[in-house]
């Protein structure tokens, strides 16, 4: 299957209380992730294995987010508190996605405390034609336990990945945006933009909004 769930992205303005949070109301712990120097921005990561995770991102250099598409669209989009973000597919055919919609897949990279590389390619997260409730595209090269998704976590949760993802939008537009997917969302009326997230575990789905 050419797409499929690998992140969600939820957008805070300070991480370690965001992560606090979601520790206190969901039992999923958020651990330091790393810094996007070219976005001004910097993140948490809430690995849920099978290659799936939450991210909360917030700005950590205003100057640099300002001069960026992806710094604006968060910036707007917590106006109002911390929400949810963007919905993030893994491609196995980013060229052919990123040539059938016009983008441009762009090397990213970060390295890990161990000396491990996280590696990826990505479409459509800057590009001012995706709109909130439009997912963007990755496809990762660097090293496979290096995945966000796999790493070790005590959650107390003990999520199994994602269940489902809520999105108010045109379920039209996302069809054709996705080449027709199937994908576990749910459409509902509203702002553009992910509502919510539902995490499979043991004790049934916990609903995160």
């Amino acid at each position: 299957m050419s797409l499929r769930i690998d992140h969600v992205v939820y957008a805070v303005h300070d991480l370690d209380r965001a992560a606090e949070r979601f520790d206190e109301a969901y039992g999923v712990v958020a651990s330091p992730g790393g810094v996007h120097p070219q976005w001004g921005t910097g993140n948490r990561i809430i690995p849920l294995g099978d290659a799936r995770y939450l991210e909360l991102i917030a700005i950590v250099d205003a100057a640099v987010a300002a001069s960026t598409e992806l710094g604006r669209a968060i910036a707007d989009r917590i106006t109002e508190g911390d929400r949810w973000f963007a919905l993030c597919l893994c491609d196995d055919d980013i060229e052919v996605t990123a040539g059938r919609l016009g983008l441009t897949p762009a090397p990213g990279s970060r390295t890990l405390p161990d000396g491990r590389t996280v590696a990826w390619r990505a479409a459509g997260i800057d590009d001012p034609r995706r709109t909130p409730d439009l997912p963007f595209f990755i496809e990762w090269t660097g090293e496979p336990d290096a995945h966000p998704g796999a790493r070790a976590a005590g959650h107390r949760a003990d999520p199994s990945g994602v269940a489902w993802v809520e999105i108010a939008g045109d379920p039209d537009a996302f069809a054709a945006w996705t080449d027709d997917a199937q994908l576990p969302v749910r459409f509902v009326a509203g702002e553009p933009g992910v509502v919510a997230v539902a995490l499979a575990t043991p004790a049934g789905e916990l609903v995160m909004r």
